[in-house]
């Protein structure tokens, strides 16, 4: 979607987009039409409403728990890149590995 489209599903001025995507906030995609928008970016922007709204975070805030989301989505994608990789292994080798992971 483009960022008017995405200004009205969250009701808010293009201003404000603006100041979300130079605080790094949201990291639209760069069309030969201005933003596009994905609905990932959306639940993050509505995160974001939250945080700044009923929660009252301010912007440090806001920059810490945009950047532990961003944190816990790569740790999530290595997580499911290593559970593939031990799925790939024999069926030994797969106890092993999570036998020890049970040690933890």
């Amino acid at each position: 979607m483009n960022d008017r489209e995405f200004c009205e599903h969250l009701e808010i001025e293009v201003k404000v987009l603006r100041i979300w995507v130079e605080q790094c906030w949201l990291m639209p995609e760069e069309a030969a039409t201005g933003w596009s928008f994905e609905e990932a970016d959306l639940a993050r922007a509505r995160l974001i409403q939250d945080l700044t709204g009923p929660m009252g975070v301010n912007d440090d805030g806001v920059d810490v728990a945009m950047e532990l989301l961003d944190q816990i989505h790569g740790l999530r994608g290595r997580l499911s890149a290593l559970m593939s990789a031990i799925r790939a292994q024999e069926p030994e080798v797969q106890r092993l590995i999570l036998s020890r992971v049970d040690e933890l």
